[in-house]
C-alpha cells in the first residue's frame, strides 16, 4: 500500500454494505455481502479524480486487513479485487474455499 494512505482511515457503513476510504474529498468505495464468516467483495469504485493514485487498490488492502483481523473470509467476485489478490498472493489465504475461482488466483 502506498504510504501517502496509511493513515487513512477505513469506514465501514454496514446499513449501506460498504467499505470506503476518503482521499482528498474524494471516495473510492467497494459494496459487499456478508455470508456468515465470508464477506463478498461485489464492486469497487472509485472517484475519477482518484485515477491512477493506487486508492482502490489501498481500499481493498485496507479491506483484506479488515477480514484478516476479523477471522473471515473472502470471496472476491469483483474484478478488481479478484486482481488485487492474484497480484498479492499473500492475500490468497483469506479466499474461502469454497469461492468459484480460487483456482484461478
Amino acid at each position: 500500500m502506498e504510504n501517502n494512505f496509511n493513515d487513512i482511515p477505513l469506514l465501514n457503513d454496514a446499513a449501506r454494505k460498504q467499505f470506503s476510504i476518503q482521499v482528498n474529498g474524494y471516495t473510492a468505495y467497494v459494496e459487499y455481502e456478508v455470508m456468515g464468516d465470508q464477506i463478498a467483495l461485489v464492486h469497487t469504485e472509485a472517484d475519477a479524480a482518484l485515477k491512477g493514485t493506487g486508492a482502490a487498490g489501498a481500499l481493498i488492502e485496507k479491506v483484506l486487513q479488515y477480514i484478516r483481523q476479523n477471522h473471515q473470509t473472502v470471496a472476491p467476485y469483483c474484478p478488481f479485487a479478484f486482481a488485487y489478490i492474484k497480484k498479492h498472493p499473500e492475500w490468497k489465504s483469506l479466499v474461502d474455499a469454497s469461492f468459484p475461482g480460487i483456482n484461478q488466483l
